[in-house]
C-alpha cells in the first residue's frame, strides 16, 4: 500500500528513477539496479522510451522497467524546461502507479534534471527514502551548452540544493562530486558515498579487430560518447585539420560512434572543413559493432572541452577505453587524468595543434601504445572495474537505516 512504512534494515524495495536515457541502454544506472537484484533488493526502473526501447513494460533480468515517451527532446532553454515538466509529471504518474502495486521503500533519484528531489518529497509523507545518485553537475552542464549564467542557471543552482537537502544518502560518482555535495550542497560527509561508473568487464571485452574500418589507412582513430555541444567534437575536428594540413599526415581514420543533437551541425562542419573524407559518423550502434571498432583502433580520444562541467566530470568513455587497452589522447583536466593516469597523454586544454601533435606523437610510437594500453587495462582491473563499485553502492544502502533528515 501507498502508504506502507516497511522497516529498512532488511532488503529494501527500490524505484530508480532516470530521466535522459532509456534502459537498459543508460549502463550506469543498469548496472547499479542489477547489482542490487544480485544482492536480493526489488528494484523498479522509470525511464523515458527511446530508439531500441520502446516497451512500456518490460522484466529483464529481474528488474522491472516502466518506460514513458519523452514528448520534448530539448536543445534550449525553454525546451529542457518542458522536457523536464512533462517528464516529471510521467515519472509521478508511474511511481504512483508503482506505489499501489509492488511498492517501494526507496526512490532512487538519478539526474539530470534536477527534479526528482519533488516525487521524493511527496513520498516522504508515506516514509519512502530518497537517494540522490549525482551524475551530472547541471548549473555546470547549462553553462557549458549555453555558455551563459541567467535566470535559468540560478533556478538550476536552487535546484540542486533542493535535491541536496532533500536526500537521506548522495551517490557521488568521483571526488569532485562529493566535495559538491559537502560544500555546495549542504550534505553531511558520512551520508556521501563515491560509487564510481567502473567498466562492467564481462560486457567491455576485445574482439578480433575488423581492419576494412581503416578504409586503406595504416590508423585508426575511435570515439565513442555523447554528440553533444560539451562533448568538443568540433575541437576533434579541427585538430584533424592541423594533423592533415600542417602535419602533412593522412595515415589515421577517424570514427566518431554516438548520437546526439549536434550530429547533423558536426557532419556539415567536416564538410567544411575538409576533413569529411576521414571522419566516419557512425551513429549509435549494438555492443557487438562498439567493440570492433574500438578494438581495431590504435588510440581513442576524449575531446572534451576544458569547462567546469567537464573538469569535474568522470566520463565513461575513458574507462572502457582503458578496459579495452586502449591509449588516449585527452586535453588535460582534472577528473580525466585522475581516471586516466599513465595511460593517457594530455594536450593543453582546448589547444587542437597540441592534440594533433599527440595524436601523432602516439601513432608514431607502438610500443608506447602498448604500455599504455597495458598500464589503463591493470588499472581497471585492480581499481576501477564495476565490480570494484559494488561494495560502495551497498554501503551507500546501509546508511539508510541509519539517516536522519536534517531539518528542513
Amino acid at each position: 500500500m501507498l502508504g506502507d512504512k516497511t522497516t529498512l534494515p532488511g532488503k529494501q524495495r527500490v524505484l530508480i528513477i532516470v530521466e535522459n536515457l532509456p534502459c537498459p541502454f543508460d549502463r550506469r544506472v543498469w548496472q547499479e539496479a542489477r547489482a542490487l537484484v544480485d544482492n536480493g533488493y526489488q528494484v523498479c526502473i522509470i525511464c523515458p522510451k527511446g530508439r531500441g526501447y520502446m516497451q512500456s513494460y518490460e522484466l529483464l533480468d529481474g528488474v522491472h522497467i516502466y518506460r514513458h515517451p519523452l514528448l520534448v527532446e530539448a536543445d534550449s532553454a525553454l525546451g529542457y524546461g518542458l522536457e523536464y515538466l512533462t517528464s516529471l509529471l510521467m515519472e509521478l504518474w508511474l511511481a504512483i502507479r508503482i506505489a499501489c502495486t509492488r511498492g517501494f521503500d526507496v526512490i532512487h533519484g538519478c539526474n539530470p534534471p534536477d527534479t526528482i528531489f519533488i516525487i521524493a518529497r511527496i513520498f516522504r509523507l508515506f516514509g519512502k527514502k530518497f537517494i540522490f545518485d549525482h551524475h551530472d553537475i547541471n548549473p555546470e552542464l547549462y553553462e557549458a551548452k549555453f555558455n551563459r549564467r541567467d535566470v535559468w542557471y540560478r533556478l538550476l543552482c536552487r535546484l540542486e540544493r533542493w535535491t541536496f537537502q532533500s536526500a537521506d544518502v548522495s551517490i557521488a560518482t568521483n571526488e569532485s562530486y562529493r566535495r559538491i555535495a559537502i560544500e555546495r550542497g549542504g550534505m553531511q560527509p558520512e551520508r556521501v558515498v563515491v560509487v564510481r561508473s567502473g567498466a562492467d568487464l564481462s560486457r567491455v571485452r576485445l574482439v578480433a579487430p575488423n581492419p576494412d574500418l581503416r578504409k586503406g589507412k595504416p590508423f585508426l582513430v575511435g570515439y565513442v560518447g555523447v554528440i553533444g555541444k560539451q562533448e568538443g567534437i568540433d575541437l576533434l575536428l579541427q585538430a584533424i585539420v592541423v594533423y592533415r594540413q600542417e602535419l602533412g599526415r593522412n595515415d589515421a581514420q577517424f570514427v566518431i560512434v554516438g548520437d546526439g543533437t549536434e550530429v547533423a551541425s558536426l557532419k556539415a562542419l567536416s564538410r567544411e572543413l575538409g576533413v569529411a573524407d576521414c571522419v566516419d559518423f557512425a551513429g549509435r550502434l549494438p555492443d557487438a559493432e562498439l567493440m570492433s571498432v574500438l578494438s581495431t583502433a590504435e588510440l581513442c580520444v576524449n575531446p572534451d572541452r576544458a569547462n567546469e562541467m567537464n573538469d569535474k566530470s568522470t566520463m565513461n568513455k575513458v574507462l572502457e577505453y582503458m578496459a579495452l587497452g586502449k591509449p588516449i589522447v585527452q586535453f588535460d583536466l582534472t577528473e580525466g587524468r585522475v581516471s586516466a593516469g599513465e595511460a593517457s597523454l594530455y594536450a593543453r586544454p582546448n589547444d587542437v595543434r597540441d592534440f594533433a601533435l599527440k595524436l601523432a606523437e602516439l601513432l608514431d610510437d607502438p610500443q608506447k601504445r602498448q604500455r599504455m594500453g597495458a598500464i589503463g587495462r591493470t588499472r581497471i582491473e585492480r581499481e576501477l572495474a564495476w565490480n570494484h563499485q559494488i561494495p560502495n553502492l551497498l554501503r551507500a544502502y546501509s546508511l539508510l537505516a541509519r539517516a536522519t533528515r536534517v531539518s528542513q
